[in-house]
C-alpha cells in the first residue's frame, strides 16, 4: 500500500537530528513540521524569512501573517526570528541549512533533480529550490513514485527542465526510500504491504537491490 502524504513526512522526520537547521519545501516536505520526534530541539527555517517555524496551526493559533514560503499560515516556536528573505537566502547559499526537504517532478541516477517546469502547464516557479539544492549537502527529495499514468518519475535521465545537477542522494516516494550512488537508485526501503517487484516495474532508472529490504514501519 502507497504511503500517504502524512506517512512520507513522519519517515522524514526520522532524519532530523538533535540542532539541526532544516528547511521545507512547498507541498508534502510542509507536514513534516508535525512530526519533529518530541523532546528534540530542530530550527525550521524558511525561505521567506522566518527561523524557528512551528506546527501548523490550531483555529486559535492562526495569524493571517505569519505564513510559510507556500503561504501557509504556520506557528512559530520559543526563540523564532523573523527577518527579510534576502537574509534568509543568505543563509542557504551560505550552506547553513543542514537539510533540505524538496518534492520533484523528476529525479534521475546522477542526482539531477527537474522540480519547477513542466512545459505547457503553468506552474508557479523556480522559487528558492535552486538555491537550496546549490547550498546544501543533505538534501531529501519527497515525491510519487510514478505520475497518475503509471509513468515512472525516476528515470535515467530527467526529461524536465533541470532544478540542480548531480545534488540529490536520498528519494523518499510513496513506495520507497531510495539512496543514489554510483549512477544507480539502490533500494533502501519499501512501503508497507509494496513488493519489491512493483517498485521495479515503476523505476526507470537503473535500480540496486539488495538481497534484504526491509519494510517501514509505523
Amino acid at each position: 500500500m502507497a504511503l500517504s502524504r502524512e506517512q512520507i513526512a513522519m519517515r522524514v522526520a526520522r532524519e532530523l537530528q538533535d540542532g539541526f537547521y532544516v528547511n521545507l519545501g512547498i507541498g508534502i516536505p510542509t507536514l513534516v513540521a508535525n512530526y519533529v520526534p518530541e523532546g528534540m530541539e530542530v530550527m525550521l527555517q524558511s525561505e521567506n524569512g522566518l527561523l524557528g517555524m512551528g506546527a501548523f496551526p490550531t483555529e486559535a493559533e492562526l495569524d493571517a501573517d505569519m505564513i510559510n514560503a507556500g503561504k501557509q499560515t504556520v506557528t512559530a516556536i520559543p526563540g523564532a526570528s523573523i527577518f527579510s528573505s534576502a537574509e534568509s537566502f543568505a543563509m542557504i547559499r551560505g550552506g547553513h541549512v543542514d537539510l533540505t526537504v524538496l518534492g520533484a517532478f523528476e529525479v534521475d541516477v546522477q542526482g539531477n533533480i527537474a522540480s519547477w517546469m513542466i512545459p505547457g502547464k503553468l506552474i508557479k516557479g523556480m522559487g528558492g529550490a535552486m538555491d537550496l539544492v546549490a547550498g546544501a549537502d543533505n538534501i531529501i527529495v519527497t515525491m510519487t513514485h510514478a505520475s497518475k499514468h503509471g509513468e515512472s518519475k525516476l528515470l535515467d535521465s530527467c526529461t524536465l527542465p533541470l532544478t540542480g545537477a548531480g545534488c540529490i542522494k536520498k528519494v523518499l516516494t510513496d513506495l520507497a526510500w531510495l539512496e543514489i550512488e554510483d549512477g544507480a537508485f539502490i533500494l533502501r526501503e519499501r512501503a508497507p504491504g509494496v513488493s519489491v517487484e512493483e517498485i521495479v516495474s515503476k523505476t526507470a532508472g537503473k535500480l540496486i537491490v539488495p538481497d534484504h529490504v526491509p519494510e517501514m514501519t509505523f
